[in-house]
């Protein structure tokens, strides 16, 4: 809908008016539409996706239509009773489901019916939920999904569960609900009530944290309401539209209540992106459109449609492209609502019905889909992209994307980066976005990202995204991301909790890579074409493929198809990723294909497409696994043969099958893989398990033994046993330990459940092993039971000696029997168990048996720790002999140690050797002597020579006298420069020399270059190697060497190999070597040479710099002749250049040849060239022809002319160029001026007819008056320009050109040319002499004003006078001016002359108006003099402010002091502001103690400033500031007597300025106390009485100053009171706030709280510091008690007012305090003081004669008016 920004206009219409009105389908044939009376549609409704449009009027019959407005179905609605008949109730509202399939209609009757109405047209029309209420249902709206609002007449707005079938109130008011509508989102609702309330209610705020319940009250029923994004639209019968914010305040008011025209709104609507608001009343739609930019709703014009009527609903459509209105008379007008239309690619319109809202159709398909931002920012651009599926568009804070097939769309939060994102739409669910580096994805469908990465690598093969591709059991989410951080290393990503789960780091640059559709597997493939997999959960990596030119999972698997060269290679199973089914094939895989039940691999083999079909039986087995589907796993691998692949599947499936308890399906498993026993097994399991589920019920496969039975086949026996045992089956546990012959098991189950059985199967346990004849067993048996010879007996028996010593060895008894122990030891060395035999010699304290025993058995340890402790001597000899038994057994590193101790250096080393214990070999050797040592360094030395440790096995070779060896491994390794190093230590260099250069000739001979090359260099013979080099032309490597070695030389060699290359032919290499010595011209002269003109062309074009190029194909070109010539110079596009070249070098004959044959435009260029060349070399008569063929006879002239050939000149001017002659002639007359022949050059030029060049000539000679006489006899128009541009001459000639001038002028003034001869004298410049300038200005006004017209004489004037004065002739240029009565000029002549007598006199006696003007100019002189003195008789104002900018205020203040009061007041204003602004306020309190305080209200603020800064000063609290605060006192009091008398009086400020004034009372009166020391208390008093004052004093100053006085008095108690509050205050003031001040102890007192904070610290840090020192001491002895002292009233003493009875006291003017009894009081109101103050103060006065406080007393007569008449008393 669109006015202004929205276009509003029908879908149909007449073809002769765009904006008539047309009802859209609903014509009047509509049953009661047709009648004549009122057919009033009450509401209407959109269904949520578009498609369906219902209708209803008074006749209770809804109409459904389709989005084109065709009518496609209807149905009757039902009364709540039908015994009130059909026609007993209105429908008042109606609204469909969000799922479209349901419509609920509010009903007057009381009832709400919801009707399923179905999906398509004509299904059956079904009541499926009704609600029956107390009153009249009157609107209603369907928000969300089971959750139906609506309104009644009692008032309430009611919530209805479709689900629950079940309605509540949500809130009620006691006013009918007349209007109810939702928020874009339907989050929340908004009713409007009858007596104008509008109501807010939210379901889900979403975050915005706006309020609920009543909103506003409107002025009337707001039966037109709306609720758009930004605001709430209301309206109703007083027609005016409100436009309210989100909590409620006005924003807009659209008054139409004075429009004639205009009736009662009736109904209003909002866009679906709440950007608009409708309004329907009388005829006529009003437009409201926000505004983003100005945030105010605009109006747009309104749409009137005349015999429209009342519009009674409003329903606009969810896409927001149409709106429907309907009428009072059953008219349903639909209008097309948009703000503009594209055609995009002529394949999708683009539709904005919102500045937030796009609909986008497909014209081919008609499909639609609405693009809507839902934080409402405009769309600026919409695309589509990805094979025309995807929506692409932004907003300035969003991005929105959808999928046009599936319909799902997703906005964002997008900071815009100037459109340079690129987009991947590879991925059916995901969008990939780039943008500076960072990958973003965004699920379609979601409003979230759903994820971020930081990658570089943009190729869609490089990122795979797997987003719930395959369902999986017990998954709900799966999302992974895997990508590259850098080109060998891939992360892998889960999106849902984003973290890593995964990161790969590979050894070459990763080239593709792709996840499998479950996110398990990852494949990648790296630059060497070899494929890998890697396992995500098990984090390992499997390389399965090399050469892999193609690779693809099978869509819906997890089976993988690559190619290898020729082979097809396909995984069935990924699990087993070594089993690979292969087959040839002759081409290259270009895709898969799946679909109808198979899967072909499409390989192209030559120009034919092949499909290979895979077997997608296997295929089908890997889904049917992932899917949990083991029975149709099974069928599929019934149908295949056994094969490694089937068998390995068969296993996975019997693994599955067992993990979900499917144990028919195992079973069938085993079965297949011929595992007989576990099939047979779980056979029997079954059984158990169908037979318990046959007769209990539920799963057998729950039931204890079958558990137990599978626990058993996994082969954990304990849990099998614990199944068994919880349900107390002993007896069948210990059966299946017997049936396993686990007899030990079996034994402690019947132990630890004490079975009766227990003896019994020990019993038949060991008869078992006996008749098993497991002898080994019975004896640890017996054991165990204590039986040791038993034990040893079946020992023994078995054949088990080691076993029976191991017994003997432990138990005393034993070993004390002699014949049991030889029989042992006898079993055991005929067992050969020699070690076991010696332990038991060893232990019977055999040591020489034992010693035997142990070397027989090799146990070399046990012997010689025997031998330590029996045998000493023997030691030696036994480590010798365990040395020799380690080698044998090849131990040969542990050997060494052994033979070391046996002192066998030799065999130690040799067993080093032997065991590559190199380090410790050397260690070895470097402890023998050099005979011994040296024959086995070099094998050392060998070794580590092969390991490339050249300095190790050089170091050894030398210790093993082996140089020769060193040098050679040098040699072989390819080290010669340590090779060299070494044969130079040990060999003379000649020697060396002869070595190398023998060995490189041998090199040389083998071929072996460079080798031969390394030893050449090594000798430092380079130039051998570069003769061997150049011998066998190995051109390369010798201007390599030569570079490297002779880099003078290295320009000569590759000039010197160009050369030879050349000679033999070779051009091409010869080409190299010339251009790497920078001989490019060599090489184009070889070329050139060989008749190469191409290459030599090339060369030239390449190397030789801009014009090189040309020239080559010139010489060529010139080298072919003729058509050749032309041809070519065409193909190389340089013929033009080349006729240029060639007419340069002077070949004309070959330049005229090419353009006779190509460019014959080009001739007479040619011709003009050659001319030219002619003309240079003298042939004047050849180049006159020539010029003349060229057409440029002009040439020919000017060459005669320049070489002053004038006669011929002029015959080929005359024959060819007549335009020509004149410049002959004027040529000649050039000639003639030279010679100073002046006559015939003016003869010459005048026959030319240039009269202008003689004049020019006279001029550049200084023949004025011949240039003259040419200009007048021929020229005459540049007469005057002339005679200026002479008298300019003469200007710049200085005194000699203004005497020419004056000449001039007077010869004029004799010819009477008047005029001329005043411009001439006024033109008279001469700085020299300002008396002629001045007589020549003179003369020139006198003509002016004898013989010129008035105005010439007024402008000569005029122009003179200036010039008079500009010479300082102020007189003179006075009277000149007077002259012609210009009086103001006269005067200011004079003015500027400073003659003032003179002007004064001008202005009085010919016009007195300049009195005044002269006056001024006089005053501003003085005062730009500074002569003010002179100035006061002139004007006092200007002479005082002159005072005031100088600074002398004193001057200034006593000149005002002769004036008038109001001046006098106005300079002591401003000296005391200047004063205080000095910080001298004691000097501006002393100008207003002189010249008394006036009323004056702009003074107020000096007062104050003179007060505050008295009051904040420091050391004046003292006597002797006594006469300061006296001033401050009388100055307050005058002012307040001026105020008495003046407007302000009992003004607030007079109020101000009287508290001031008893202020500074107090001050004066405590300083005057001060002085008198029976007086001490009084002044403590005072001190104390002007802390009910710190609004305007100081407080931290105050009550320091009240503490010490309290102090020095003795009233401790208050003292530290006070001074702990200056302490708070001083705190408070660091702190800079008072927030922290604690009041308790002020309470019920007059002193003030609330106190302004001092700016800074009134008391120096000292003072403060020795106050905090006596404070805390006073506090640590805690003797006084922190309370103020009261009075009688039990209130404060000091404290005016009682707290409990709230009467104020006056204070007494002595002490300040509350006077409560004896009181004396003064004339003057509310003064008083108390008897016993006074008395003792008069007593003081009349003791101590103290003029200041006489001075006290004077002030209080003033002041009270007198004094009291009992002047003194002690009573």
């Amino acid at each position: 809908m669109m006015l202004s920004a929205y276009c509003m206009r029908k879908t149909e219409g007449s073809s002769d008016d765009p904006d008539c009105v047309r009802p859209i389908v609903f014509s009047r044939r509509d049953g009661p539409l047709t009648s004549d009376g009122a057919a009033k549609v009450t509401c209407m409704a959109w269904s949520q996706n578009n498609a369906k449009f219902a209708v209803c009027t008074v006749d209770r019959v809804v109409l459904l239509y389709d989005e084109h407005g065709e009518r496609r179905d209807k149905f009757s609605t039902k009364p709540a009773d039908m015994k009130y008949g059909r026609k007993s109730y209105m429908v008042k509202g109606m609204a469909f489901s969000p799922d479209s399939t349901k419509i609920a209609i509010g009903q007057t009757d009381n009832i709400i019916y919801v009707y399923k109405i179905g999906e398509d047209w004509g299904d059956k029309k079904v009541i499926c939920n009704k609600f029956i209420q107390t009153s009249a249902v009157t609107c209603l709206q369907w928000p969300a999904e089971h959750i139906i609002v609506f309104g009644l007449a009692e008032g309430k707005v009611r919530l209805a569960n479709t689900k629950t079938n079940k309605s509540s109130t949500i809130y009620g008011t006691d006013s009918y609900v007349v209007s109810l509508t939702t928020n874009c989102s339907g989050k929340g609702i908004l009713s409007g009530h009858a007596d104008g309330t509008i109501v807010r209610y939210f379901f889900d705020d979403e975050g915005s944290g706006e309020s609920q319940g009543k909103l506003v009250n409107h002025p009337c029923p707001p039966y037109a309401l709306a609720w758009a994004t930004n605001s709430i639209v209301a309206a109703g019968c007083d027609r005016r539209i409100v436009a309210y914010g989100k909590e409620g305040h006005v924003l807009q008011t659209f008054d139409y209540s004075r429009d004639p025209q205009e009736r009662e709104f009736t109904t209003a609507a909002a866009s679906p992106g709440g950007q608009s608001v409708v309004l329907g009343s009388y005829d006529r739609l009003r437009v409201l459109n926000w505004s983003p930019r100005r945030s105010i709703w605009e109006e747009a014009k309104p749409k009137e449609i005349a015999n429209l009527y009342t519009v009674t609903a409003l329903a606009w459509k969810r896409d927001g492209s149409r709106l429907c209105a309907g009428t009072l008379c059953g008219g349903v007008e639909q209008f097309d609502c948009c703000l503009r239309r594209s055609i995009y690619k002529n394949k999708f319109e683009l539709t904005y019905v919102g500045p937030s809202q796009v609909i986008v159709k497909n014209l081919s398909s008609g499909t639609r889909v609405v693009l809507k931002s839902h934080y409402g920012y405009e769309v600026e651009e919409v695309k589509i992209l990805g094979k025309e599926r995807y929506l692409v568009a932004h907003t300035s804070d969003t991005l929105l994307l959808g999928d046009l097939n599936t319909n799902r769309l997703s906005e964002v939060a997008w900071q815009g980066s100037g459109g340079n994102e690129k987009y991947f739409f590879e991925n059916e669910n995901v969008c990939m976005i780039f943008n500076a580096g960072e990958l973003t994805l965004v699920e379609y469908g979601s409003n979230d990202t759903l994820g971020s990465v930081r990658t570089e690598f943009m190729n869609p093969h490089l990122i795979s995204v797997r987003i719930n591709e395959r369902r999986q059991r017990g998954i709900e989410d799966n999302k992974k991301l895997a990508y590259l951080i850098d080109i060998k290393t891939i992360a892998i990503v889960d999106l849902i909790g984003g973290y890593n789960i995964g990161t790969i780091s590979h050894e070459s640059r990763v080239d593709w890579l792709e996840l499998n559709e479950t996110g398990h597997k990852l494949l990648f493939r790296d630059r060497k074409l070899r494929l890998h997999l890697y396992d995500i959960e098990g984090c390992s990596k499997t390389m399965i493929l090399n050469f892999c030119s193609y690779v693809q999972w099978v869509p819906g698997s997890d089976v993988l198809v690559a190619q290898n060269r020729n082979s097809l290679c396909v995984w069935y199973n990924i699990e087993a990723p070594e089993r690979v089914t292969m087959s040839s094939i002759r081409g290259e895989v270009i895709g898969l294909e799946r679909g109808g039940g198979k899967t072909e691999v499409m390989v192209t083999e030559g120009v034919t497409t092949v499909a290979y079909t895979l077997d997608e039986g296997l295929i089908e087995f890997g889904t049917a696994i992932d899917d949990g589907n083991y029975t149709r796993a099974t069928a599929f691998l019934e149908t295949l043969e056994m094969t490694p692949e089937t068998e390995a599947m068969w296993k996975t499936l019997s693994k599955l099958a067992l993990e979900a308890r499917q144990l028919h399906i195992a079973e069938r498993c085993f079965s297949a893989l011929g595992h007989v026993a576990k099939a047979r097994f779980l056979h029997k399991t079954n059984e158990i398990a169908d037979q318990v589920s046959r007769e209990y019920g539920g799963e057998g496969t729950d039931f204890y033994q079958v558990r137990a039975r599978l626990a058993m086949l996994e082969k954990n026996y304990k849990l099998a046993e614990m199944i068994f045992l919880e349900q107390n089956a002993v007896e069948e546990a210990m059966d299946m330990y017997q049936e396993l012959h686990r007899w030990d098991e079996c034994i402690a189950v019947a132990q630890a459940k004490g079975h009766p059985a227990l003896e019994k199967l020990r019993r038949g346990y060991y008869q078992w092993l006996m008749d098993t004849q497991q002898e080994e067993r019975a004896g640890e048996l017996q054991e165990s039971q204590g039986d040791g010879l038993a034990a040893i007996s079946l020992y023994l028996e078995a054949g088990l000696p080691a076993k029976a010593a191991r017994l003997v060895l432990t138990r005393e008894e034993l070993l004390a029997n002699t014949e049991l122990v030889e029989h042992i030891t006898a079993a055991l060395i005929k067992g050969e168990l020699y070690e076991r035999a010696g332990d038991l010699f060893e232990k019977i304290r055999n040591p020489q048996r034992a010693l035997e025993c142990y070397c027989k058995g090799n146990a070399f340890m046990k012997a010689v720790e025997l031998a330590r402790l029996a045998f000493p001597v023997e030691v030696v000899r036994l480590e010798e002999a365990w040395g020799d038994h380690l080698v044998q057994q090849k131990q040969l590193d542990a050997a060494i140690n052994h033979y070391i101790e046996a002192r066998c250096s030799i065999k130690a080393i040799e067993a080093a050797l032997g065991a590559r214990q190199w380090k410790k070999a050397i260690y070895i050797l470097d402890l023998q002597d050099q005979n011994t040592a040296s024959k086995y360094y070099p094998r050392v030395a060998q070794h580590y020579a092969s390991l490339q440790e050249y300095e190790i096995a050089e170091e050894l070779y030398i210790k093993g006298d082996r140089t020769k060896d060193a040098i050679d491994m040098y040699t072989q390794a390819g080290r010669w420069e340590q090779a060299h190093k070494l044969a130079m230590k040990c060999m003379r260099p000649e020697d060396v020399s002869v070595l190398y250069i023998t060995q490189a000739q041998e090199m040389e001979k083998q071929g072996k270059y460079r080798e031969a090359e390394r030893l050449y260099v090594t000798v430092e013979e380079p130039d051998l190697a570069i003769t061997m080099f150049k011998k066998h032309k190995l051109y390369d490597d010798m201007i390599r060497l030569v570079g490297k070695h002779h880099p003078d030389l290295l320009s000569d060699t590759h000039l010197h190999l160009g050369k030879e290359l050349e000679a033999e032919g070779r051009l091409q290499e010869a080409e190299y070597h010339y251009l790497e010595a920078q001989e490019w011209k060599a090489t184009v002269n070889m070329y050139r040479s060989n008749g190469l003109w191409e290459e030599a062309y090339r060369v030239a074009k390449a190397h030789g710099g801009t014009n090189a190029h040309k020239h080559v194909a010139y010489l060529w070109a010139k080298s072919l002749g003729g058509e050749s010539a032309v041809r070519l110079l065409n193909k190389l596009g340089l013929l033009e250049a080349a006729i240029d070249h060639a007419a340069d070098n002077c070949s004309f004959e070959f330049a005229f040849e090419l353009s006779r044959l190509a460019l014959k435009h080009k001739t007479p260029e040619i011709h003009l060239r050659y001319a030219m060349y002619l003309e240079d070399e003298g042939k004047f008569e050849e180049a006159e022809a020539e010029f003349i063929r060229a057409g440029k006879p002009k040439e020919a002239v000017l060459m005669f002319v320049h070489n002053q050939d004038w006669e011929a000149a002029q015959r080929v001017a005359e024959a060819h160029d007549p335009d020509s002659v004149a410049e002959v002639l004027v040529g000649q007359a050039r000639g003639a001026l030279e010679e100073k022949d002046f006559q015939k050059a003016e003869g010459l030029l005048l026959r030319a007819q240039r009269p202008g060049l003689a004049l020019n000539f006279y001029k550049e000679a200084g023949l004025w008056s011949d240039a003259l006489r040419i200009c007048k006899d021929y020229v005459p128009g540049q007469l005057e320009a002339l005679q200026e541009e002479y008298e300019r001459e003469a200007t710049k000639k200085g005194a000699r050109g203004m005497e020419g001038l004056v000449e001039q002028a007077r010869q004029w003034e004799q010819a009477g040319e008047y005029s001329r001869a005043v411009d001439c004298y006024l033109k008279v410049r001469d700085s020299g002499s300002s008396s002629l300038m001045e007589k020549c200005w003179m003369k020139a006004a006198e003509l002016a004003i004898k013989f010129l017209p008035p105005p010439r004489c007024l402008e000569v004037v005029r122009a003179v006078g200036p010039q008079l004065t500009g010479i300082r002739k102020y007189s003179a240029a006075a009277e000149l001016y007077l002259n012609l009565d210009l009086v103001k000029e006269a005067i200011d002549a004079f003015i500027e002359g400073e003659e003032w007598n003179k002007a004064k006199r001008v202005a009085k006696e010919l016009d007195p108006r300049y009195e005044d003007y002269v006056d001024e100019h006089y005053k501003e002189f003085l005062k730009n003099q500074g002569k003010v003195d002179s100035l006061v008789g002139v004007d006092v104002v200007a002479a005082l402010d002159l005072y005031v900018e100088q600074g002398q205020w004193d001057k200034c203040i006593e000149t005002a002091t002769k004036q008038n009061y109001k001046i006098l007041h106005k300079y002591v204003a401003l000296y005391a502001t200047h004063l205080i602004r000095e910080g001298d306020y004691g000097q501006a309190l002393a100008l207003y103690v002189q010249h008394g305080a006036p009323a004056n209200p702009q003074n107020f603020n000096i007062y104050k400033r003179i007060f505050t800064d008295m009051v904040s000063s420091p050391g004046t609290n003292s006597a002797e500031a006594y006469h300061n605060w006296a001033d401050l006192r009388d100055v307050l009091f005058n002012l307040c007597e001026n105020l008495v008398k003046s407007s302000e009086a009992n003004s607030p400020a007079h109020e101000e300025f009287e508290t001031m004034l008893l202020i500074a009372h107090y001050y004066a009166t405590r300083s005057a106390a001060q002085s008198v020391k029976q007086l001490e208390t009084v002044a403590a008093q005072l001190s104390v009485s002007l802390l009910r004052h710190t609004q305007l004093l100081p407080a931290d100053k105050a009550f320091y100053e009240a503490g010490i006085a309290t102090k020095a008095v003795g009233w401790e108690n208050m003292a530290f009171i006070f001074l702990n509050r200056f302490l708070d205050l001083t705190d408070a003031i660091e702190e800079g706030t008072l927030d922290a001040l604690d009041h308790c102890d002020f309470q019920d007192t007059d002193i003030p709280f609330e106190v302004p904070l001092p700016a800074k610290q009134h008391v120096p840090e000292a003072q403060r510091e020795e106050v905090r020192d006596w404070v805390l001491t006073v506090s640590m002895d805690q003797r006084l008690e922190q309370v103020l002292p009261r009075d009688e009233r039990g209130a404060y003493e000091a404290s005016l007012v009682a707290a409990s009875t709230g009467v104020r006291a006056l204070p007494c003017l002595i002490t300040g305090y509350p006077i409560l009894r004896n009181k004396i009081e003064f004339k003057r109101p509310g003064k008083a003081a108390n008897k016993d103050n006074w008395n003792k103060f008069l007593m003081a006065i009349k003791t101590s004669h103290s003029p200041v406080c006489q001075d006290v007393l004077k002030f209080i007569s003033q002041w009270c008016g007198g004094l009291p008449s009992t002047s003194f008393s002690f009573q």
